[in-house]
């Protein structure tokens, strides 16, 4: 199988890497230049097959979030769940982001109708917190960690970032209680693979090479996962080949048996301010994860498969609420990032 040469594969991309993975340094005194490195730090955030499915209102003294229906995935996502997990990831950049920019602010969801996250700017004394710094180092890592465990004290630390109004985070470190979880990993994996729509879904999102990411600045790097440069009409053709129910499998039995642990979001209510908040937690976790040097990947077959997810949820002894998000973290090494669509691309 013919690789494409490097210089055809990047396109640009390292060169849109270092220009998208960094903190937005406004000149001093130009506050829309601020308003923009705010969108930017939470366009940092991740999203569902990153698909960036949000836009962002900027007013005087003020940013709305609200969420891109044209970015929707249909398949594995039908309730919108993820769509909104992908808001509160962004709206939790955004107040770091703020704070650092000396503006204190506090998503605000109407909720009813109203699918939009207010954001109030109030003046504040700038801090540049351990969450702000590691938001350009963030990323979904999807490959192989070193399955060494975590102190008691980056644990603890972990437990406190991932809880918020509403959500719990259960960190789940013993390797039976692992090994219960892969047998659900495996078991939706097989599912979705299994469902034409789905892979049909995923395969719309993955981008081949470099030139095909920087060309649309969104979607899934096939790099990101280990996987060569290929052109994108022969990627496309050999998806279902190699995106196979044994193989992928086989990866996740490797990818949980490498980890530390695995952190399972749960939300008290199943609605959409929940799922909201969800991401929140999330996000301040996989920051401070990265700020401790440990790297998070999703696992959220568990929760995506309808039936599975009441299965999972009696596994987890829940009497009510809904298990959000499943996620393994461990340290490992950094994988090829995924880019990011211009500012003026999601400002409305």
């Amino acid at each position: 199988m013919a690789l494409i040469p490097s210089s055809r594969a990047d396109g640009g991309y390292d060169t849109a890497v270092r220009r998208i993975w960094r903190h937005a340094e406004p000149g001093v005194g130009d506050p829309s230049a601020v308003l923009r490195a705010l969108v930017h730090d939470a366009t940092l955030a991740p999203s569902s097959h990153n698909t960036q499915c949000w836009r962002f209102l900027v007013q005087e003294g003020a940013i709305t979030l609200l969420p891109d229906e044209q970015r929707r995935c249909p398949v594995v996502d039908p309730d919108d769940h993820h769509l909104f997990v992908s808001l509160g990831c962004a709206a939790e950049n955004l107040t770091h982001s703020a704070l650092a920019h000396g503006w204190r602010c506090e998503p605000v969801f109407a909720g009813g109708s109203d699918p939009s996250v207010r954001m109030a700017l109030l003046p504040t004394a700038p801090v540049r917190s351990t969450l702000f710094e590691a938001i350009p180092h963030r990323q979904t890592t999807r490959t192989d960690f070193d399955g060494e465990s975590l102190t008691a004290e980056e644990l603890r630390l972990l437990d406190a970032a991932g809880s918020g109004p509403g959500v719990r985070v259960h960190l789940l470190t013993d390797r039976q209680v692992m090994e219960d979880v892969l047998a659900f990993v495996l078991q939706g994996n097989s599912a979705q693979l299994g469902n034409p729509a789905f892979v049909a879904e995923l395969r719309h999102w993955i981008r081949f090479n470099g030139l095909e990411a920087v060309r649309s600045g969104d979607g899934l790097l096939s790099a990101c996962t280990g996987n060569p440069s290929l052109p994108t009409w022969l990627g496309r053709a050999i998806v279902p080949l190699v995106l196979s129910e044994r193989r992928e499998n086989q990866r996740y039995m490797r990818q949980i048996r490498s980890s530390a642990g695995i952190a399972v979001f749960i939300s008290e209510r199943d609605d959409q301010r929940h799922w909201i908040e969800a991401g929140r937690a999330f996000q301040r976790f996989a920051l401070q994860a990265t700020a401790l040097g440990v790297r998070t990947s999703h696992l959220n077959q568990p929760v995506e498969v309808a039936p599975l997810r009441a299965e999972f949820g009696r596994f987890l002894g829940l009497a009510g609420g809904r298990p959000d998000l499943v996620i393994r973290f461990g340290r490992g090494p950094q994988m090829p990032r995924s880019l990011r669509r211009p500012i003026d691309a999601v400002v409305v």
